[in-house]
């Protein structure tokens, strides 16, 4: 009779196990040494041991709300005591009580009901019908379409899964190069964190103390700019290589005239939800977060006209955009904390003098940040980036004379990058969620690269020529 067969676990198997606790025992051993210590280690130890401490927890696989939270309470007490938290609690509540943060919850939700209904569709297939004969004519017209998508969502995921499901199959199927196809949905999709209303420069502006509107004004033209660089990449590839590109087959060219100007009826909703919600910020008429709850009722009704909202749409709408403000708001929380704290310990001060202090050019100094934001944004989320390192690099940049509607801008083409960028970029992810079966993730970051390579020059061209970005804000404001 043989014996049952015994489950047994190799070394790979307890190898992560073995790394997390090895990772937790190193926390313990530090947050053991500040809380004895406290003040006594110094701001420039403290620095090391805080950023040190976020990277250890981070490797246990802790969200970043809670990574964050728990380093800020454990340098607040170890710093100042217990009675130092009311402290940190008090910049918890300034970020959530900020009315601005409202108008996040309602751009999502826009969204949400957007990629619900048929209204970015139609847009889409306005768009693809005046392509013509044109060699790249479809890649060129779903940047065109993402341009759009992005002036009335302010979000990126929605807008890739969108434009996965009906510009790639469709590029596909014309016989486009595969890496042009997949390119131009993440590239293009991307635009929403630089065309206005977008939401990473709300929650910039947020962070930095920054007139919203302005960043919108500012972000107009580096937009295009980035827009005009792929669609430039775009036709000289396929002029080079016809077969990368090839024009849409003859019959489904001769469409009337009439028929083109119908379809064009799918630019109507979009255009007008655009200018209801950019038209009432710009004009004056009203405030970021009225904006936007403008924008939600303006595509309601259009759901509605279409016969379209139903209550199974609205009640994924709505959980969609609790899940995603939820994670907003609580890594806002933690990272307020961690701010804060780090504030009260001196450690803002610390890090502007070391910076200024460094003796090289101001733009030096930027070209570092910029760097060390690339960095960061090919492991985290843009919204812990933007909360944990605008309270400290924004009033450097103020310091060193320059603009920070301007940083606000490059710090968004930044995270463009960080979209698009391996190992983490969430772009590839989502359209890998649509994607056909035979299409790999490898497939999609290596189609990434030249995208990756324009954006990185759009970026350094706004940094090397500021009025760039400031011409179209100073001229609305009469500076």
């Amino acid at each position: 009779m043989s014996l049952p067969a015994t489950s047994s676990r190799g070394i790979g198997d307890w190898l992560p196990l073995a790394l997390v606790g090895a990772v937790l025992v190193l926390f313990a051993v530090t947050a053991g040494y500040v809380l004895i210590e406290g003040r006594g280690i110094g701001i420039e130890l403290g620095s090391l041991l805080l950023v040190g401490s976020i990277l250890l927890l981070m490797l246990t696989g802790l969200p970043l709300a809670i990574v964050t939270a728990l380093v800020a309470i454990l340098f607040t007490v170890g710093w100042f005591g217990p009675m130092g938290l009311p402290l940190v609690a008090s910049r918890v509540y300034s970020f959530i009580s900020e009315y601005v943060l409202v108008a996040v919850p309602m751009f999502v939700l826009m969204a949400s009901i957007l990629d619900r209904s048929g209204i970015a569709r139609d847009l889409y297939d306005a768009m693809r019908v005046w392509a013509g004969g044109l060699r790249g004519g479809v890649a060129v017209q779903t940047l065109v379409a993402a341009v759009f998508l992005a002036a009335i969502s302010g979000i990126i995921g929605g807008e890739i899964v969108l434009l996965g499901m009906i510009a790639l199959p469709q590029m596909l199927r014309l016989g486009y190069d595969r890496s042009i196809a997949i390119g131009t949905v993440c590239a293009g999709g991307s635009l929403g964190t630089m065309i206005p209303p977008s939401i990473v420069l709300i929650i910039y502006g947020l962070t930095a103390n920054v007139a919203i509107g302005d960043l919108f004004l500012a972000t107009i033209t580096p937009g295009l700019l980035l827009a005009a660089l792929y669609v430039g990449f775009i036709l000289i590839r396929c002029h080079l290589n016809p077969q990368a590109g090839p024009p849409a087959p003859l019959e489904e060219r001769r469409m009337s005239l009439r028929g083109k100007l119908a379809k064009l009826k799918g630019v109507a909703i979009p255009m007008a939800v655009a200018v209801l919600v950019l038209g009432s910020i710009y004009g004056g008429i009203a405030s970021v977060t009225e904006a936007a709850c403008m924008g939600v009722v303006g595509v309601l009704a259009a759901a509605a006209i279409r016969r379209e909202l139903t209550l199974a749409m609205l009640r994924d709408s709505l959980t969609q955009t609790l899940n995603t403000c939820g994670m907003i708001i609580w890594i806002g929380i933690g990272a307020s904390a961690l701010v804060g704290v780090y504030n009260l310990m001196g450690g803002t001060r610390f890090v502007q003098e070391a910076i200024t202090g460094l003796g090289v050019a101001p733009i030096v100094v930027l070209a570092f940040m910029m760097l060390i934001l690339l960095v960061l944004g090919m492991f985290m989320d843009w919204i812990g980036i933007a909360l944990l390192t605008m309270p400290i690099f924004v009033p450097v940049v103020q310091d060193l004379g320059y603009s920070p509607v301007w940083f606000g801008i490059l710090f968004a083409m930044n995270m463009q990058v960080s979209y698009i960028t391996p190992p983490f970029g969430p772009a590839a992810f989502y359209l890998k969620s649509v994607a056909p079966p035979e299409i790999s993730l490898a497939d999609i970051f290596a189609s990434l690269w030249p995208f990756i390579l324009l954006q990185l020059c759009g970026l350094a061209i706004v940094l090397l020529f500021p009025e760039i970005a400031m011409w179209l804000p100073e001229a609305v404001n009469g500076h």
